[in-house]
């Protein structure tokens, strides 16, 4: 079919809007990795855009020399993965159940959890709340509180009604219990959803920073993220060199061109390349997975 000038005009418009969008998304990233591979001097200089001006390994030498920073990249690894599993199997047991059209007050629980997707307590009294419960400087304040998503449990249901009632009626045949139906049948049979969710789930969970500032006062329990908002809102290179041994200090020394900036860079880096590796591996998973889960025919 043979496009007109002004087809190929409004073409060209679109591409290159595309084109601008694009760049305007990618740059300040790209910016970022630029400047933590660029010496903090000469980062300091400015015009350090595109390529690093003085390449320099030297801001993740401090990175990852520091402990503290190295603990809370191990705590971002340990709640993203136990968080997102036990959301996972937590939404998809919930999910299960608000399927069964035979569940006493089912339309009311499904209206309950409607209501806290536009209404919370506020701030103040999800922090009473929290208190009450034991769970502030631990761990669990992390993953208790977000362990079920109203939106996540929506696209499980949906996607649980449009499996053949026939293959529930089998396994019950054979014996199978409801957990039985759920772990045997239903999930192995929710891999587009249950994929595209988790990675919703573990991107939350490795974002988050905000939470972990207000329950938790334990620095070694401080995820990464929580601690690149601290290095970001705080000249973090005069507490690391009061923290730093005798030795270290001479290493540290020796690294003049490493300022807060381009340490700031570094572990954002850091905090962040992780959970952009999981993104190929189920990127395939995120149309099926979540029309599937949101349409029903």
């Amino acid at each position: 079919m043979r496009r007109g000038a002004g087809d190929q005009v409004l073409i060209a418009s679109i591409y290159t809007l595309l084109a601008v969008l694009g760049f305007a998304a990618v740059y300040p990233f790209w910016n970022a990795a630029v400047i933590s591979f660029n010496s903090g001097q000469d980062t300091a200089l400015g015009g350090v855009t595109f390529w690093p001006r003085a390449f320099s390994l030297e801001n993740y030498a401090v990175v990852f020399r520091d402990e503290r920073l190295m603990n809370g990249f191990m705590i971002s690894i340990l709640r993203t993965a136990i968080g997102t599993l036990l959301s996972i199997m937590a939404t998809a047991i919930f999910a299960y159940g608000m399927t069964k059209r035979d569940l006493m007050g089912r339309k009311y629980y499904m209206i309950i959890c409607i209501v806290t997707m536009y209404f919370s307590g506020g701030l103040i009294p999800t922090y009473l709340l929290i208190r009450e419960l034991q769970l502030l400087d631990t761990f669990w304040v992390m993953v208790i509180p977000g362990l079920i998503s109203v939106w996540n449990m929506i696209i499980f249901r949906t996607f649980f009604q449009g499996i053949p009632g026939g293959l529930e009626e089998s396994a019950r045949i054979d014996g199978c219990s409801n957990w039985g139906v759920l772990m045997r049948i239903v999930l192995p049979l929710s891999g587009p959803v249950v994929a595209t969710l988790s990675l919703f789930t573990a991107v939350y969970h490795w974002n988050d920073w905000f939470a972990p500032s207000i329950y938790i006062t334990n620095v070694d329990l401080l995820p990464i993220q929580t601690k690149l908002q601290q290095i970001l809102n705080s000249n973090i290179m005069s507490e690391q060199m009061s923290q730093l041994d005798s030795a270290a200090q001479g290493r540290l020394n020796d690294m003049r061109s490493v300022t807060s900036k381009s340490l700031s860079m570094a572990t954002m880096m850091v905090a962040t390349v992780p959970i952009l590796c999981v993104y190929p591996f189920v990127q395939k998973y995120f149309v099926k997975g979540v029309l599937i889960g949101s349409l029903k025919e």
